[in-house]
């Protein structure tokens, strides 16, 4: 595990100084994908989303860093647990810097050369400039929602706040809603899936109330890293993971 502070590059260009009759080298590395998980409403389990999903990315053999944009630092104190005996994820406190407005620049992204994913933990409250700049920056966008009332409300004001972004009309991102601590076979879950069908973002997975999360977030962990968790619940992920690769590859040119 690493932890910074401050950032590295992302992607790399090294030119040899050419002596007499030598053409300099270059060599370029592939930016990585950049993964944004937001929701304007606190408490739907953005962390929870954003260290898990890091934990899986890791452990299929991806580079992946998590920039933790959140002022309460939970990625980076979930980073700190983490054992080295697993795959590394390196982390970035972007909440620290004092200057609130730099938080979003393009420098600040940047990580260590190598990385293929980088998972961007974003705070409650976002919204205006600070949403659009987030976005701008992002390569695909989760949208993690619990089943209420409440939640569901402001889950759709904040699809509209994205989709009527500056960034977002300008350049548009893959979306999708993940639901989280759900439920299912309850009257509540019922319609949260009728409400997502009226949108024309995709629900990808349906993550479940269960304490193997709470398990492995004391520990650093993700589902992933657990070698006792039920088939129906790692199922949720791979099918999440599938379509962040599909879109992915079509980012690339390659689907």
């Amino acid at each position: 595990m690493a932890i910074n502070n401050t950032t590295g590059a992302s992607s790399s260009t090294t030119s040899d100084t050419p002596s007499s009759g030598e053409r300099s080298r270059v060599v370029q590395t592939q930016a990585p994908v950049r993964i944004m998980i937001a929701n304007s409403k606190g408490g739907c389990g953005k962390t929870t989303l954003a260290t898990n999903l890091a934990s899986f990315l890791s452990k299929s053999g991806q580079q992946t860093a998590i920039i933790d944009y959140d002022p309460q630092y939970s990625s980076i104190d979930w980073l700190k647990e983490r054992d080295e005996q697993h795959p590394n994820i390196h982390g970035v406190s972007v909440a620290q810097r004092t200057n609130p407005t730099a938080m979003t620049r393009s420098w600040s992204l940047r990580v260590p050369a190598g990385t293929s994913r980088v998972i961007l933990d974003t705070p409650a409250g976002l919204a205006g400039n600070e949403l659009s700049d987030l976005v701008q920056h992002a390569d695909i966008i989760l949208i993690p929602v619990i089943p209420s009332s409440i939640d569901i409300r402001a889950v759709t004001y904040f699809i509209k706040d994205i989709l009527l972004s500056y960034s977002y009309r300008m350049k548009p991102k893959p979306i999708a809603v993940v639901a989280n601590r759900v439920r299912k076979n309850t009257i509540i879950y019922g319609k949260l899936e009728r409400f997502l069908a009226t949108l024309s973002i995709p629900f990808i997975a349906a993550l479940r109330d269960t304490q193997y999360y709470v398990h492995a977030s004391e520990q650093g962990l993700g589902l992933a890293d657990l070698a006792n968790v039920p088939r129906k619940d790692k199922k949720e992920w791979e099918k999440l993971i599938r379509w962040i690769d599909e879109q992915t590859m079509k980012k690339e040119g390659k689907l």
